[in-house]
């Protein structure tokens, strides 16, 4: 199983296909799993890269040190590892904010960015209370809270085995990743979007009861490159509930992002 040692931990990931480079960051405490239909899906004419952050899935489990920025940094490492050539990074939930401050602090390693349902602003605004009183549910009973928790995430038209599956995963996870429940209520995109030279893409779904849309349609407006595109029947997990939507979706984004001659960050012309 491949492994690359990054930033002093072992990260593991897939790597499919050919083409050009996608990756696929999943959010907090599930794995790479989440995004097996898209892997499927786009490794037939793309580079699927699709790792497991770290204290999370195959991933090495650090003590400490698991906040947005840490894994904007494993993230940058593996593609330079992997040497991928301006890849467009994608990722879900919490996975969304740490693609987005990758792609700020190393613009010129990356062709553009899609965030899924990410909290955006939306923990240090309006959640932080909200969050400490889930850090204390985790460490009183982690079992029930998550359960209870993830149900949550799901929309009306999910698979109803969905939320156990997604359960199950965050159970096997490693606790250190409730530091980015934390470090959520200290970040805020909404002070730094305005940074982000590379093409920003923002997915949301219209159900989600987590992140409300406003978040993603509002970082959109105020991403220098922003585009905002809602799913009107998902919930906080559009990739999982509706794979066959949002695989349409992203690849018209795909399209359009990637076409010969679209601008690059280095020239955003």
């Amino acid at each position: 199983m491949p492994y690359a040692t990054v930033n002093r931990i072992e990260l593991f990931y897939e790597d499919h296909g050919a083409g050009q480079p996608l990756v696929l960051l999943h959010g907090w405490g599930t794995c790479g799993l989440v995004w097996r239909a898209q892997q499927e899906e786009f490794a037939r004419d793309h580079r699927v890269v699709v790792p497991d952050w770290r204290g999370c899935g195959r991933s090495e489990r650090p003590a400490s040190d698991n906040t947005i920025a840490d894994n904007a940094q494993d993230v940058l490492a593996l593609t330079a590892a992997l040497e991928l050539e301006a890849p467009v990074l994608v990722g879900c939930s919490a996975g969304a904010a740490i693609v987005l401050e990758a792609a700020r602090r190393a613009p010129s390693s990356v062709r553009a960015v899609v965030a899924v349902d990410g909290p955006g602003y939306w923990p240090a605004e309006r959640k932080a209370e909200r969050l400490v009183e889930l850090r204390e549910a985790l460490r009183t009973d982690r079992a029930a809270t998550v359960r209870q928790w993830v149900v949550d995430w799901y929309g009306p038209l999910a698979d109803p085995s969905l939320p156990e599956w997604t359960t199950e995963q965050i159970l096997t996870a490693s606790e250190t990743i409730d530091q980015i429940l934390t470090d959520a209520v200290r970040h805020n995109p909404r002070e730094t979007i305005g940074e982000l030279t590379v093409p920003a893409v923002f997915i949301h779904g219209e159900l989600d009861a987590e992140i409300p849309a406003e978040v993603s349609t509002t970082l959109a407006r105020l991403a220098p490159r922003g585009e905002a595109h809602l799913m009107t029947e998902s919930g906080h997990m559009p990739h999982v509930e509706q794979p066959a939507e949002f695989n349409a979706l992203l690849r018209s984004v795909l399209g359009r992002l990637t076409a010969p001659g679209a601008a690059s960050a280095a020239d955003p012309g």
